[in-house]
């Protein structure tokens, strides 16, 4: 099916032949989203059909396109007694549309078979019929009741049955969804405004395949600010919209097309923000990276990637797309065990290391917590000197553990290296690992960490500690909270970003300290 688009920044206007099933169109608020996908629907005309969630379950007054709902309920209203005259939403006016076709469709098939035996003819199946079989395919622990003209609901909950009213947003989107869908005229291009709206993530894939198979005849055009929406489209196509000159009618646009290596989600998630990128291990929800390191550069986009080889993969494949975005792209990782030739490797690669072991030694940093006890009106000096004995005395008391596992990554790492060769056959590998054990000595490694891990304790080098001790309960078992003269991990933590998200002397102090352990100097 052939769909027009708006006029470009240059002035012309693109017509998409034979295009995909499903395009969907992104874009920052205020870039001129909407107005787009409306200029979209002036150009599909009569082919155009719209529909949306929120306008569905909340009244509203603002003018409807030709083909949609409330356009087909006001028709419907005019042509069928059945119909209830007065409905307060475009989700009250479906569901009496729903009920008026059945009971429509059921008397036509009682008319045409008067007479005959009608036990052996096969009772058509309605709208209502499809919309209620792949509503309960969404939410299988509800039913839908029919009669006398009335639709109620049912859960497993042991209540009796409830109006319609009485359902969740979601599942009266759901349900809205599927049976707007089925009032678009054949061959139809669906416009849907924010399809994963008042919608589980865990459903939104499956729904829209239901919904996309169901009018296969369609096709499907989606406005949505969730970016993670257009990578779940089996036959996709992404219009990101960038700007909108409205005096002259013109977008600045740019059709973007899924990568071999990055998945369409990522880039549009990161190309939309303009600023460098900086990806980090972690979560959005629960892990201290991507709320400390948006503090530390504010001016990149801070984008969690899970796991540090996830980070390090999606840097390395960002960067050689660069002549398709343009923007400097860069990681973070903990150093976790590495030694100073992995360390190495990886900033060439522009990904920081910072020169502790893990995130959470960020706030062990004799500038945060100095800056911190200042702040708080604590002798800063004496309450580092007690953190620095304290974690030194931790280090002491784990030293040969700490060892062991240290060990453990170095061999690990080397074997890795070993075994990533070719070989002809099982044979020359086999051969290739005897003696493995004297090729890598695990215990002349080990020896040498633990001397190095002593001369860290005699000559109290809290900062080597903090670059090689692994130890979550740090934060905790240090009691740095306490002699700040706070009351928990969690309320140090929340006080240093805070001080971060105000700025003033004390940020600047901690900002300069965190940079200085990952290295970074106004030149890179």
């Amino acid at each position: 099916m052939d769909i027009k688009l708006p006029k470009g920044a240059d002035g012309q206007e693109t017509t998409l032949q034979n295009s995909r099933r499903q395009i969907t169109v992104v874009g920052a608020n205020g870039s001129g989203k909407t107005r787009f996908v409306n200029r979209m629907m002036e150009y599909a005309d009569d082919k155009a059909f719209c529909f949306s969630a929120l306008d569905a379950l909340y009244s509203t007054n603002d003018e409807k396109p030709a083909n949609c709902i409330t356009r087909l309920y006001r028709r419907a209203v005019q042509d069928a007694q059945f119909v209830r005259p007065v409905a307060e939403t475009e989700f009250d006016m479906l569901l009496y549309m729903l009920v008026t076709d059945e009971m429509t469709d059921l008397l036509s098939y009682k008319l045409q078979n008067a007479g005959t035996d009608s036990h052996l003819t096969t009772i058509p199946k309605t709208k209502i019929d499809t919309v209620i079989r792949l509503w309960k395919k969404v939410f299988p622990k509800n039913d839908v009741l029919r009669g006398s003209g009335l639709i109620r609901f049912k859960n497993d909950s042991g209540d009796g049955a409830f109006k319609p009213l009485q359902l969740s947003q979601g599942e009266k989107a759901v349900f809205f969804y599927i049976g707007a869908s089925l009032y678009a005229p054949q061959g139809s291009i669906i416009f849907v405004d924010s399809p994963t709206m008042f919608l589980h993530q865990s459903i939104t894939q499956s729904l829209w395949s239901a919904i996309e198979e169901l009018r296969s005849d369609c096709m499907f055009v989606y406005q949505t600010h969730d970016l993670e929406f257009p990578a779940s489209r089996t036959d996709n196509l992404t219009i990101w919209v960038r700007s909108c000159d409205i005096a002259n009618d013109k977008w600045d646009y740019e059709i973007v097309h899924p990568h071999e290596k990055l998945s369409e989600q990522l880039i549009l998630d990161i190309i939309g923000s303009r600023k460098p990128v900086l990806f980090v291990e972690g979560d959005d929800s629960h892990s201290i990276d991507i709320r400390l390191y948006s503090l530390i550069f504010p001016d990149y986009t801070v984008k969690p990637m899970g796991s540090c080889s996830k980070v390090i993969e999606t840097v390395r494949s960002f960067n050689d797309m660069q002549s398709f975005h343009h923007l400097d792209s860069r990681g973070i990782v903990d150093r976790d065990r590495r030694n100073e030739v992995e360390v190495k490797y990886l900033r060439e690669k522009r990904i920081y290391v910072p020169d502790v072991a893990e995130v959470e030694n960020i706030f062990m940093l004799e500038g945060v917590i100095r800056a911190i006890a200042s702040m708080r009106g604590k002798k800063d000096l004496d309450v580092f000197m007690k953190v620095r004995s304290s974690v030194i005395a931790m280090f002491k008391a784990e030293l040969r553990q700490q060892a062991l596992m240290h060990t453990r990554h170095r061999v690990k790492h080397t074997v890795e290296i070993i075994v990533d060769q070719k070989f002809p056959n099982i044979t020359a590998l086999e051969r290739h690992l005897e003696n493995l054990v004297d090729k890598i000595k695990p215990h002349t490694i080990y020896d040498q960490l633990c001397r190095e891990f002593n001369n860290y304790v005699q000559h109290s080098d809290y900062n080597a500690v903090l670059r090689v001790f692994n130890r979550k309960s740090m934060l905790i078992d240090s009691n740095v909270a306490q002699l700040c003269g706070l009351r928990s991990k969690d309320e140090y933590i929340k006080t240093v970003l805070n001080v971060l998200r105000h700025d003033g002397k004390e940020a600047d102090k901690i900002r300069a300290t965190i940079k200085k352990c990952l290295e970074i100097t106004d030149n890179n």
